[in-house]
């Protein structure tokens, strides 16, 4: 095994609990505002319950705190140097103390940024975490074969950087073996086998997406397998135009030379031998050939069998005396054919491991993987954008199994997650949840809320870029919701309208769309009351989109809880040698961009 550098050094499990307690000081008094549902902005009067500022106001500085992170407003300034110093927030200059209300959206904003995974210091950069894996090992390029040639951008973005990182920690503990769960339609374990060399199994729950996964699959061997082709016969046609031109070179200098010693020396061209007629194939003509064929760039680090087969071919087709010997014995051309096959045979039973196998499976905290997977070996589990309680169970899976090396987890969809502490007086026999995970919050029995969870998916990074929240059907929503209360009566309703508003052509078309869809009568209501409606809420349009900006702040400050609590949970299991966040992706490209992982000690 290559000497590799030490891990990177990360913070221990009481630093982790200081930075959740500092955390959970702030979300106490800001929570509500995540936990409030636009939907029922104006029938619940959010915005009068919770913000004691002119939506104007919240407006300009939030746009200016997304535009300028880094500047900093006299009022927000004693909020960082009180953090700084004692580590505890000014929170009656945030929040009213006795209603609660919203008072400074500048602190609000500068805590917020705060208490983000970017500036609380806890991420290992990836850049750092690949050197230390890859130690003196020279950095991998894999196929010349990109992942955006059969995948979307931002998917293709998210394999490459993951199945770098997965490859290395495979390199690190010398291992083959992949789990994927939650792989769906298998790009990034497609990926991993035929860009690796890895033997992966993707283990989804749906039938569907394993049998997508699998025709995927079919189809991207054959991609793969033809740019191989490609790649070869351009290797092979360059070696052999070279070996050409330098024998027509050769050979224009061998007929000068002969003539010139002919004229010259009739006795010397009689002690000539057939020999010296022949072009000068030296190990320097060979060396030049296969340094052209490495300018490809078209091998793969764990492929170089098909290297020494391109080359061996190139070598079947030269003259016999076109290298020096390495042995006083030379192999005649037909047996080297003959060994060529050998290796090709060699070649296709080696490639067989690496293989990409969809399974069909649902996947918990107790699942037997023995029972999934005959041949299960010593391996890493890793998972792209795992769903609500996938993510955390793949953590509890990986602290259990023996044979789980290490643990690369990217989770998703935080409202799907189950939380222990959300209904308390409800009797439920489910031992295991998504959150929380770690002991200190399970201590405080802390409690998100449904509708905080689905904001911390909120993307701040792509507002700050300017791709916006889509306020004008937030607030058709909000309106019609005061519509079903006042006409209909209904104060709650459980049933989802979908996409409507990109099929409506007008707030009118939107409300009768909507109401028909929910199975309420939408004749009853004249065209006047529903346009009515909106002219009396158009004025307050401002109010919702500055709470959805709060929301959007306020967003990676959830997600750095949910994310604190799963690394605070591995730090506290004994036989972790090492774990860490790691940001993987552009947030730009892929919001959800934070990688768990952990490794276990080498044996």
């Amino acid at each position: 095994m290559a000497a590799f550098c030490p891990l990177p050094v990360t913070q221990d499990l009481s630093t982790l609990r200081a930075k959740l307690q500092g955390l959970l000081r702030f979300l106490r008094e800001a929570l509500c505002i995540s936990n409030a549902h636009t939907v029922d902005f104006y029938t619940e009067s959010v915005w009068e319950q919770l913000i004691d500022l002119p939506p104007e106001k919240v407006l300009a500085v939030l746009r200016k705190s997304t535009e300028a992170a880094e500047s900093r407003t006299p009022e927000a300034r004693p909020l960082v140097e009180a953090e700084r110093a004692s580590g505890i927030t000014d929170f009656p200059k945030i929040f009213c103390e006795t209603s609660q209300k919203l008072l400074s959206v500048e602190a609000f904003a500068l805590a917020a940024k705060y208490y983000s995974l970017q500036n609380l210091g806890i991420c290992t950069p990836f850049a750092q975490l690949l050197v230390a894996l890859r130690g003196n090992q020279t950095e991998k390029t894999g196929e010349n074969v990109k992942p955006d040639e059969f995948m979307n951008l931002k998917k293709s973005h998210e394999v490459q950087a993951m199945s770098e990182l997965i490859s290395s920690i495979a390199d690190y503990y010398g291992i083959k073996q992949v789990i994927d769960l939650g792989s769906g339609k298998g790009y990034l374990s497609s990926f991993l086998s035929l860009n690796y060399g890895l033997k992966v199994y993707g283990i989804d729950s749906s039938n569907i997406n394993t049998h997508g996964a699998q025709e995927r699959n079919r189809k991207l061997k054959k991609h793969w397998k033809s740019c191989h082709t490609q790649t070869k016969l351009d290797a092979n046609g360059l070696a052999l135009k070279m070996a050409k031109e330098k024998k027509m070179q050769d050979g224009i200098q061998c007929k000068a030379d002969i003539e010139g010693v002919y004229n010259n020396s009739p006795t010397n061209q009689e002690m000539m031998s057939t020999s010296d007629f022949l072009p000068d194939f030296s190990v320097s003509l060979i060396s030049n050939i296969r340094k052209q064929m490495e300018n490809l760039h078209v091998y793969s680090h764990r492929e170089e069998n098909v290297c020494f087969e391109n080359a061996f071919s190139l070598i079947d087709t030269l003259p016999l005396n076109a290298m020096e010997p390495a042995s006083s014995s030379q192999m005649p051309k037909r047996k080297m054919s003959e060994a060529n096959k050998g290796r090709r045979k060699t070649m296709s039973k080696s490639t067989e491991s690496n293989i990409y196998s969809p399974l069909t499976s649902f996947i918990t905290a107790d699942s037997e993987l023995h029972d999934i997977i005959k041949d299960l070996e010593d391996c890493l589990m890793v998972g792209l954008h795992t769903c609500g309680d996938l993510a955390p169970n793949t953590l509890r899976l990986f602290a259990s199994k023996s044979e789980i090396k290490g643990v690369c987890s990217v989770g998703c969809c935080y409202h799907l997650l189950s939380e222990e502490f959300e209904n308390p007086h409800k009797e439920c026999t489910q031992e295991k949840w998504g959150f929380p995970m770690c002991h200190y919050l399970k201590e405080e029995r802390w409690c998100c809320g449904r509708n905080a969870r689905m904001s911390a998916c909120l993307a701040l990074e792509r507002v700050a870029v300017g791709r916006g929240l889509p306020t004008e059907s937030l607030f058709y929503r909000a309106v019609l919701q005061n519509i079903i209360k006042d006409c209909y009566g209904i104060t709650k309703c459980d049933q989802h309208v979908g996409k409507i508003y990109s099929k409506s052509s007008s707030f009118l078309d939107y409300v009768r769309k909507s109401l028909k869809k929910l199975g309420l009568d939408e004749s009853k209501l004249p065209e006047k009351l529903i346009m009515d409606y909106y002219e009396k809420y158009k004025p307050r349009m401002n109010e919702l989109e500055a709470f959805n900006m709060l929301k959007v702040v306020l967003a990676p400050c959830i997600e750095t809880l949910i994310l604190l609590d799963r690394l605070c949970y591995l730090k506290e299991q004994e036989d972790i040698a090492w774990s860490a966040l790691v940001k993987l992706f552009d947030p730009v490209k892929s919001p959800r961009c934070y990688a768990v992982i952990a490794l276990k000690q080498q044996q």
